[in-house]
Formats: structure tokens, C-alpha cells, sequence
């Protein structure tokens, strides 16, 4: 090359794609910043029948189209496999000679259901014991004496949104003389119908063909195929679909369906001596997880990409965020608590933000001064977190609004009596909401009166119901965003007078998630913690104890940005963090920000 040339490893874009098998019922939980998969889901296939019994159907199969089907990343989604139905039993003496097997048991996941193969007809004199079943796909008819036995229809294709539109399944063959020879019918597979024995000699019917999975799933294979039918006589038993079909007994052994395809079970012969039928295969579900954004350039050609203006970009990271503003300062002297920062979400199941390449500052709000200060707000990209409203002196004055709103205040014995009026939550509006109100204050010329609690991100502040206690803060919420469930954002408890009918005066609980404890009876009130966004605790009565009088500050806020594990992100400055998450989480990197900065991406 003209620059003297470059050196270096292939460049990989992103993650790989990833296939899995469940064979048993389970918890499947989806990669970080997964957006679609591919999915296979097979039922269980049905029961074969005895005496010249028909095939058992096939498991009905979801296969998705090659566009796959949208997820949640890191989401848990539960599977369920089918069980295959049992095969029929011989029962000598009786009118049908033989009694049913069962159908198979449907495999269900991701909003998807495929329904269980339908069990086959007996080879009876006596219709409809002589009829397929229907299932997933239809089971096969029996070898009955003098008219056609119906085969059972596939009921698949036929199930309600995209279990139906992405469904395939088929119908039994028929059995008996019509058409001719007397023969049983072979189960449906996903693939093609089951069919009547043709052959000479009492032939069982072919089990129908399952179908391949591997245009769609890479390294998949082929499920759902019917079980043969029972010859009559001395002939030869029916093969079974491929895609784990068991043949039908005859002049060969019959064979159960196919563990884990979904495969239906085998019919069985009348001679030389009448055995149980043979039970359907169970069911499976296969799941891929398509890269991301695969592809890989050696650093040459990425150079000369960039050099000639033809390297495209990387695409936008998904991430998902939490930002919390800082809460509001409490009020002096019987006042509010100080409401809860503006608390604001995408985690979990929200809707994301996309992030081209580059530098995004990152702002943390200050909690709110004591003695009544807002709180400021935090900001990160197009999401703004606003700060808790202020606790305020003065029975006449409101408690200030904000992300969550402050609590009323007590007033004083010159007040009063009655209630005073909280700050308001979620100002300015968003949606969803990002706070609530505080709780109202209450004023008592006996007792002097109490404040209300600041409003939380789950919860309004609880309103002083007398002069002499101040009202609780409002909860915050829990959060696991981080890897762990955390609580943020929680009001400010109220502050109340010393004089009480027990002497007590207590403030005002904090809420859940940070807030400050209210101040009363020379009961010391508490700051809102760091970093969660938490309002401060208002202040009891000033001319008995100075510490108790003086509202606390708020918590500062904080931003919580989390990417998928394929994303390339830094934090600064130093106090701020990247941590990669363990199992299950994927991989998931966390930046987390308790000082204002900035987020780099690319």
C-alpha cells in the first residue's frame, strides 16, 4: 500500500449468531440487545393404533419466516415441550377390538403454539374407533372391513394468529377398502399427507414427510414426520415420515415415534399376533439468535474504506437508560419534605435510545439546599429528568413542584386549624410520568403543626393527618438496570412542632429510595442520599432545637446507561464507571455516572 501498509487482525462487527436446542420444558433468556430470532417449535407427535391401525400424526410445527420474530433482549421467555401421546392398546374380546391412544401434547413459546399430532384409527369393524384423530397434523385411518375410515385433519394451519399463519401440518392417509386394497392410513406430517397402503398384501400407509427447518435455522433439520400404518396380515408395516416417524408393524417390528422430533408413533399388525401400539415422539424447540450485525474486514480494507468514503458507519447502539434528577431540598421549621428528583426510565421493556458514534454529555442534578431549594435536573441525550420540588416555609405557602413534589407545610399555632397544599409530581409533564405529588400539611393552634411528606417516583407523599406527625415520604422505585434491584427516588419525610399529646412530635418517615427523614421533638432530620435522587427531610420546630428547625438537603441524582455487550462505550471522568455484567445478563455493559460527564460510543 501507498501508506507503507497496515498490519493487524480482522475486524469483527458485533456478535455471532447462536443456535439452541430444548428438549425439555424450560426458561429461555434472550441475549442483551437481542431485537428478533428464529424459531422451530414441534409438538408432540400423536398415538399409533393396533390391529391394522392407522400412523399417528405428527406434531404440529411453527416455523418462522426468515425475518424471524421480534423480542425483548435479556428477557426471559418460558418453553413448554410437548409429551408425545401414548400408543393405542389391544383389547381382544371387545366390539372395536382395541382402545385409542391419545393425542400429543402441544409445545408452546414465545407467544406460539404448535398443537399435538392426532392419535390413529383402530383396525375396527366399528366406526369411528376406526377414524384418525385430528391434531397438529391428522392421525391415519385403520384398516376397517367394507368402507373407507376417515383420517383426522390437520388442525395447525388452522390456530389462531401467527401459531396458524406460521403453522404447518397435514392430514392422515385413509384407511379401509375404499379405494382398494383394505389398508390402513399413514399419519400427516408438517411436510406432506399420510397415505393409504397401496401394495399388495395388506401394506400399511406411508407416514407423510416432515419438514426441513434448515432453510430458516442454521444446522437445523427435519421434524414432524407420521408414523406408518399396521399391515394387515402378513405385509409390510407402512415407513414412517421422515422427520422421526415410527414405521408400522408388520413384517418388521413397529417402532415408537422419535424422541424430540415430534415424529408419530407406529401402527401395529394383526398378525402373527396383535402388540400395543407405539407412542408418538416428544416435541422440541430450536431458537436462533441472529448476529446482530455480522460481518468481517481485515484493517487493510477498512483503511481503504475510509480513505476512499465508501466505510459505512456501524449502525446506532440500542441502549436503555435511567436518569434520575436530584431531590428536593425540605423546608424549615413544621415544613414539607422535599419531593423526589423527576425519576425517567426505558429499563425494563421501554423504548430505547439510538446512539450514532460519538461524544454525549452527561448532566447530574444537585440535590436541592436545606431550607428549601429545588432540585436540579439531569439530563442525558433527549431525556430530562426534573428536579424535586422544594419544602417551603409558611402555612400559606404551597411546597414547590417538580420532577416529584414537596410536601405542605405545618404553619404554625397563629394558623389554622386545616390542611396547607403540596407541590405538585410530574412537572413538567412527560410521559410515563416521572413523579408525584406531596402529601398536605396540616396546622394546629394547639400542637403548632406538621408537614406532609415530599411525593416519590411510585408513590404521592402521605399527607400529615394531624399537627403533631409529620407525613411519610412517597416511595421510590426499584430498579435493576445495574444488574441489581436498587431503589431510587424516594420523598422527603415531614417535619412537626415538639409539642405533641404524648410529647413525641415525630417527623416524617423517608420514602423508599433515599428520602430524608423529617425532623421533629429535637429529632435530628436526615439529607436525601447521595445519588439516588431522594428529597431531604423538612424541619421540625426551629425555636426549640436549631438542628430539628432546619430543612435537609436533597440526594444528588444519577444516569444509568446500559448497552449491549457487542457496544463499544467509555465514561469520564474516572468517578464514573463501565462494568460488564455476568450470566445471564449477556454481557451487558453498564456506564453508570455520579458526577456529570460524558459517554462516548463507537
Amino acid at each position: 500500500m501507498a501508506n507503507g501498509g497496515i498490519i493487524g487482525p480482522n475486524v469483527v462487527i458485533q456478535g455471532s449468531s447462536t443456535t439452541q436446542s430444548f428438549t425439555s420444558s424450560t426458561t429461555f433468556t434472550t441475549r442483551c440487545g437481542q431485537q428478533n430470532i428464529l424459531v422451530a417449535i414441534v409438538a408432540g407427535g400423536g398415538g399409533g393404533a393396533v390391529n391394522n391401525g392407522g400412523g399417528g400424526g405428527a406434531g404440529g410445527m411453527v416455523l418462522t419466516p426468515i425475518s424471524g420474530i421480534p423480542v425483548t433482549g435479556l428477557t426471559s421467555y418460558p418453553l413448554v415441550i410437548g409429551a408425545g401421546g401414548a400408543g393405542g392398546t389391544y383389547a381382544p374380546g371387545t366390539p372395536t377390538l382395541g382402545n385409542a391412544g391419545s393425542n400429543g401434547s402441544d409445545s408452546t413459546g414465545f407467544s406460539l403454539t404448535a398443537k399435538g399430532g392426532g392419535y390413529s384409527g383402530i383396525g375396527s369393524p366399528i366406526a369411528p374407533a376406526s377414524f384418525g384423530n385430528p391434531g397438529g397434523s391428522g392421525g391415519g385411518g385403520g384398516a376397517l372391513d367394507g368402507t373407507p375410515a376417515t383420517a383426522g385433519t390437520a388442525t395447525q394451519p388452522t390456530q389462531p394468529g401467527n401459531s396458524g399463519t406460521y403453522g404447518f401440518g397435514n392430514a392422515g392417509g385413509v384407511g379401509g377398502t375404499s379405494p382398494s386394497p383394505r389398508s390402513s392410513g399413514g399419519g400427516g406430517g408438517a411436510g406432506t399427507a399420510g397415505s393409504k397402503g397401496a401394495g399388495p398384501g395388506g401394506t400399511g400407509g406411508a407416514g407423510g414427510a416432515g419438514k426441513d427447518t434448515s432453510p430458516i435455522i442454521s444446522s437445523g433439520g427435519i421434524y414432524a414426520g407420521g408414523g406408518g400404518g399396521g399391515a394387515i396380515n402378513c405385509g409390510a408395516g407402512g415407513a414412517g415420515g421422515p422427520g422421526g416417524g415410527g414405521n408400522g408393524g408388520g413384517s418388521g417390528s413397529a417402532t415408537d415415534g422419535t424422541a424430540n422430533t415430534g415424529g408419530g408413533g407406529g401402527g401395529t399388525a394383526n398378525f402373527p399376533g396383535v402388540t400395543n401400539a407405539k407412542a408418538g415422539g416428544s416435541g422440541i424447540v430450536v431458537v436462533q439468535q441472529p448476529a446482530f450485525a455480522p460481518g468481517v474486514w481485515s484493517i487493510n480494507d477498512a483503511y481503504n474504506y475510509k480513505k476512499q468514503g465508501t466505510w459505512v458507519s456501524p449502525p446506532p447502539t440500542l441502549v436503555d437508560y435511567l436518569v434520575v434528577a436530584g431531590g428536593g431540598g425540605g423546608g424549615d421549621d413544621r415544613s414539607g419534605g422535599g419531593g423526589a428528583g423527576g425519576y425517567r426510565t426505558s429499563f425494563p421493556g421501554g423504548t430505547k435510545l439510538s446512539l450514532a458514534g460519538g461524544s454525549y454529555p452527561v448532566t447530574i442534578g444537585a440535590g436541592g439546599a436545606g431550607s428549601g431549594s429545588a432540585g436540579s435536573n439531569s439530563i442525558f441525550s433527549t431525556i430530562t429528568s426534573a428536579g424535586g420540588g422544594a419544602g417551603t416555609a409558611g402555612h400559606t405557602t404551597p411546597g414547590g413542584s417538580g420532577g416529584s413534589g414537596a410536601g405542605g407545610n405545618g404553619g404554625g399555632c397563629s394558623v389554622g386549624p386545616g390542611p396547607s397544599t403540596a407541590g405538585s409530581g410530574n412537572t413538567p409533564p412527560v410521559s410515563p410520568s416521572q413523579g408525584n405529588p406531596g402529601g398536605a400539611g396540616y396546622s394546629n393552634p394547639t400542637y403548632q403543626g406538621a408537614g406532609g411528606g415530599g411525593g416519590g417516583a411510585s408513590a404521592a407523599g402521605t399527607a400529615a393527618a394531624n399537627g403533631f406527625t409529620g407525613g411519610a415520604g412517597g416511595a421510590g422505585s426499584p430498579n435493576s438496570i445495574t444488574g441489581s434491584a436498587v431503589n431510587y427516588a424516594g420523598g422527603g419525610g415531614g417535619g412537626t412542632t415538639r409539642q405533641s399529646p404524648a410529647g413525641s412530635g415525630p417527623g416524617g418517615a423517608g420514602g423508599v429510595g433515599g428520602g430524608g427523614k423529617g425532623g421533629g421533638n429535637c429529632g435530628i432530620r436526615t439529607a436525601g442520599t447521595v445519588n439516588t435522587g431522594g428529597g431531604g427531610g423538612g424541619g421540625g420546630v426551629s425555636f426549640f432545637c436549631f438542628l430539628s428547625g432546619c430543612g435537609a438537603a436533597g440526594g444528588s441524582g444519577i444516569i444509568v446507561i446500559r448497552a449491549p455487550g457487542g457496544a463499544n462505550i467509555s465514561a469520564s471522568p474516572g468517578t464514573n464507571t463501565v462494568t460488564t455484567l455476568p450470566a445471564p445478563a449477556g454481557g451487558c455493559k453498564v456506564a453508570t455516572f455520579t458526577v456529570s460527564g460524558t459517554l462516548t460510543t463507537g
